[in-house]
C-alpha cells in the first residue's frame, strides 16, 4: 500500500476516543480565545479590514481564510511540539468554514480535527526539524494538508477521495518564515485553512488528481535529506496526538520560542521583589542583562531590534524588558502599531549568548532553555535558568483566558459564548458557528 492510501486509510477509518475529543474541546476553547478580539475589532488589526474588502463575497473559502488569518493574528494561539507550528488556526478555520456551508454533528467535527492534529504532529516528524530550518512556516505547509485531513474526515470521504483532496491541498502547500514579523504570518494560516477549503471543493466536483506519490514528492523535497515518512502512518493514535504530546496553550501573546526567557525573568523580578527591594532600585542599577540558549534556539525569536509590536513578538530582548517593567507580557506592547519606547532602552542592554555546549536546537527542541542573568553596576548577578518542560508543566487556564478575551462583552454575551464554548452538543457547535460566522 502506498504512503498516501495508507494515511488516507488511516484518515478514514481510526476512531477518536473520549480523550481526544476533551482535549478537542479544549482546543476549540483557547481558539475562540485568540481570535474573539480581533473578529469584533477590540484590538489594533489592519489585515482584517483589508481582508474584509478582498475576501468579502461569504464563500466558505473566504471565510476560512479570514478566520485563519484572525485566530493567528495575536501570536497567542496554541502550538503542537511534533509539529512546530500551531495546528488549530488552520484545522479549525477550514472546519468551522465548511460547518457554515454544510452543518455536521458535535462528534463528527471532534472526530475531524483529532484526526487534523494527528496528520499535522506526524507530517511534523516525517520532514524532520530540517522543514523548518529551511525557512518552511510550518503552520502554512504542513497545516494545508492537516486541514485536508480533517475536512476529509468531516465529509466522511472514502480512502480514494481523501487520497484525491491530499494531493490537491499537498501540491498548494507553502509559507516562508520570511514573513514573520508581519501580518503574512498570521495570513499563512488563513491561506492554508483557505487551500484545504478548496481542495475538498475541486474533490467533491469530481476534479481529477494524483492518488499516490504527491505526499511522498513533499516531505523529500523539502526535509535537507532527513526525511522519515514511515512516521506518517506508524503507531497512529497511540495515542492521539492532541492529547500527548498535546496542544500547547500559551500564556503570552507572543512567539513560543521567548516564553521560557519572560518566564525565568519573571521569576528573578518576583525574587527580587519578595526580598523587599524596590523595582525601580532594580531597572536603575542593571548593566547588562544575557540570555543564554541552545544553538539555534532563536530561530523564530530572531528579532533584535523591533520596529512595531508585531516584530516585538519575535524579540527576546523586547520580551525579557517588558517582563522586567511590567511583571507581565500585556497585549498592548504588542499590538499592531508603535512600540512602547519605554520598553526600548531596558532591551538594549540585553544581549544573546548561545550556549555552544548545548545540543542544537535543531537536533530536539523538546531540550530548549533560558538561561537569563542580570548583572547589577555593582556586580551582583541575578540568574535563572528555565527550560522548555518547566515552562509547559505550568498548565494556562484557557477558561480564564477565554473570560479575559470577553472581557468587552456585555453580560449576557459572555455567558452565551462560555456556553457555547463547553461543546456539550451539537446545538452548541451550531450556536459557536453561527457566532463566529
Amino acid at each position: 500500500m502506498s504512503l498516501t492510501a495508507a494515511l488516507a486509510e488511516r484518515i478514514v477509518h481510526s476512531q477518536p476516543d473520549a480523550a481526544a475529543r476533551n482535549a478537542a474541546r479544549e482546543g476549540v476553547r483557547d481558539f475562540l480565545a485568540v481570535s474573539w478580539p480581533v473578529l469584533q475589532g477590540q484590538v489594533p488589526d489592519s489585515g482584517l479590514p483589508a481582508l474584509r474588502s478582498v475576501y468579502g463575497d461569504g464563500s466558505a473559502r473566504s471565510n476560512a481564510l479570514l478566520l485563519g488569518y484572525a485566530s493567528h493574528a495575536l501570536d497567542y494561539d496554541d502550538f503542537h511540539a511534533d509539529f512546530r507550528g500551531h495546528p488549530s488556526v488552520v484545522i479549525l478555520p477550514a472546519l468551522f468554514a465548511w460547518q457554515q456551508l454544510q452543518p455536521s454533528e458535535l462528534d463528527q467535527f471532534l472526530d475531524a480535527y483529532a484526526v487534523g492534529v494527528e496528520v499535522a504532529g506526524r507530517l511534523g516528524l516525517a520532514v524532520s526539524q530540517q522543514h523548518y530550518a529551511l525557512g518552511h512556516h510550518n503552520t502554512a505547509t504542513l497545516g494545508t494538508v492537516a486541514a485536508a485531513a480533517a475536512l476529509a474526515r468531516l465529509l466522511a470521504l472514502d480512502v480514494a477521495a481523501t487520497a484525491t483532496l491530499l494531493g490537491i491541498a499537498t501540491t498548494q502547500a507553502s509559507g516562508l518564515r520570511a514573513q514573520f514579523g508581519s501580518a503574512v504570518k498570521p495570513l499563512h494560516a488563513g491561506f492554508a485553512a483557505e487551500r484545504a477549503v478548496s481542495a475538498a471543493q475541486l474533490t467533491l466536483a469530481g476534479f481529477d488528481g494524483k492518488q499516490d506519490g504527491v505526499i511522498d514528492a513533499f516531505i523529500s523535497a523539502t526535509s535537507n535529506g532527513q526525511a522519515q515518512p514511515e512516521k506518517l502512518i506508524e503507531h497512529w493514535a497511540q495515542p492521539w496526538r492532541i492529547v500527548a504530546p498535546g496542544l500547547e496553550f500559551k500564556p503570552f501573546p507572543t512567539c513560543a520560542g521567548t516564553h521560557s526567557a519572560a518566564e525565568a525573568t519573571r521569576i528573578l523580578r518576583n525574587q527580587w521583589l519578595a526580598s523587599g527591594k524596590s523595582l525601580e532600585s532594580l531597572l536603575e542599577n542593571i548593566s547588562e542583562i544575557s540570555v543564554a540558549f541552545p544553538p539555534g534556539g532563536d530561530i523564530a525569536a530572531s528579532v533584535r531590534v523591533p520596529t512595531n509590536g508585531i516584530e516585538a513578538r519575535f524579540s527576546l530582548e523586547y520580551v525579557i524588558a517588558a517582563m522586567l517593567m511590567y511583571g507581565d507580557l500585556r497585549l498592548q506592547d504588542f499590538a499592531e502599531g508603535e512600540l512602547n519606547q519605554e520598553v526600548m532602552p531596558l532591551a538594549a542592554k540585553v544581549r544573546r549568548t548561545p550556549d555552544e555546549g548545548a545540543p542544537p536546537d535543531a537536533i530536539n527542541p523538546a531540550l530548549r532553555f533560558h538561561l537569563v542573568t542580570i548583572t547589577l553596576r555593582d556586580g551582583l548577578q541575578l540568574q535563572h535558568h528555565r527550560t522548555r518542560q518547566q515552562s509547559l508543566a505550568d498548565a494556562v487556564d484557557v477558561a480564564g483566558k477565554l473570560r479575559a478575551a470577553l472581557q468587552q462583552e456585555s453580560s449576557l454575551r459572555q455567558q452565551q459564548l462560555l456556553n457555547s464554548s463547553e461543546l456539550a452538543n451539537s446545538a452548541h457547535l451550531a450556536q459557536l458557528t453561527q457566532l463566529l460566522a
